[in-house]
């Protein structure tokens, strides 16, 4: 028998920006309907708004219809249909998303006690409307680096998702699922979320701090343990680039040992690839913020930008001012 352990209604609000992504809105609405269905009522009730209360196309061309329009919203924040949250649904090209109307609305709803969440890199809308200063967040990866740079105050983590107080962001794809599932999971119960678990065919909820990304032996294909790690300490110290010495001294190896595995395991020798994910670094940095393009050679431990854009260009086939203009890099997911 399917009992209610707390007489709760959640209305949630998914505001949706251009070229969202369509996995983490669906993985994020699926659970509530789910939820709704398992306990037989309907404990979650949401609607669909866009700024002027047409449809919006997602990243995959799916033009999703909604229900308001932030005018709309902002009549209903005065009465009986105040959301008890807000989700910004956004995806691709979201550093250049500027709109001080939907900033402020999002201001007055968290002001006036509505919960803000953000999925993919909805962070950065939150970021921009000044609501994740010295909060924890997430975003997806590959919007971390410019985020990061571009939003010094707010605390952004590689974590499936973050809840800080009244604000809900994470990193999109599935990771909306659970954070879905941990909402749920405080508004009910395990048992609960247990069985949504099963109707989506998975079998865990996952801890927000989990990795983002595949593991290095994954991702890479690379299996020697001294490889991966030498591979994690140069990841972690891009800025300001160690030397191979010093790179040797940490892995207990001598630097022709490290030569002679990085040419085995990776093609390459470990000073090219400690440049290539430099450069990648900085690619992101191009493309997902406005800095400076000297800015963006310092934070990649670069010193001087006509040399960075020499690395770059024999790299890319092409200068980063080039990059920056075509923004060719992949959608989040």
């Amino acid at each position: 028998m399917n009992a209610v352990l707390k007489p709760l209604k959640r209305s949630l609000v998914f505001f949706m920006i251009p070229d969202f992504t369509m996995v983490a809105f669906a993985t994020a609405i699926e659970p509530l309907r789910i939820a709704n269905r398992m306990l037989g009522h309907e404990a979650y009730r949401w609607r669909l708004a866009s700024v002027d209360g047409r449809p919006v196309a997602a990243s995959n061309g799916v033009v999703c219809g909604v229900d308001t329009s932030l005018d709309d919203e902002r009549r209903k924040l005065a009465g009986p249909e105040r959301p008890s949250m807000v989700v910004v649904c956004s995806g691709l090209d979201v550093e250049r998303y500027q709109n001080r109307a939907v900033f402020g609305w999002l201001r007055e709803e968290y002001n006036r006690g509505v919960a803000i969440g953000g999925l993919c890199t909805g962070a950065h809308v939150l970021a921009a409307a000044g609501l994740l200063s010295n909060r924890r967040c997430a975003i997806h990866w590959e919007n971390l680096p410019g985020f990061a740079e571009t939003f010094p105050k707010a605390n952004v983590f590689a974590d499936l998702y973050e809840i800080d107080q009244n604000i809900y962001t994470c990193a999109g794809g599935t990771a909306s699922l659970d954070m879905m599932l941990k909402l749920i999971g405080e508004d009910f119960d395990e048992s609960l979320v247990n069985r949504v678990c099963e109707q989506v065919l998975t079998d865990r909820v996952r801890n927000s701090a989990d990795r983002q990304r595949l593991p290095l032996r994954a991702r890479l294909g690379v299996q020697n343990a001294k490889v991966l790690s030498i591979i994690e300490l140069m990841e972690a110290n891009l800025a300001e680039p160690l030397s191979l010495i010093d790179v040797a001294d940490s892995a207990g190896l001598s630097r022709r040992q490290i030569e002679r595995l990085f040419r085995t395991e990776m093609g390459r020798s470990p000073a090219r690839y400690y440049l290539e994910i430099r450069l990648d670094r900085a690619r992101h940095l191009l493309v997902q913020s406005s800095l400076p393009v000297v800015e963006i050679a310092v934070a990649c431990g670069f010193v001087s930008a006509s040399h960075f854009s020499k690395c770059y260009r024999e790299l890319y086939a092409r200068s980063p001012q080039q990059e920056r203009m075509d923004k060719r890099l992949p959608a989040a997911a």
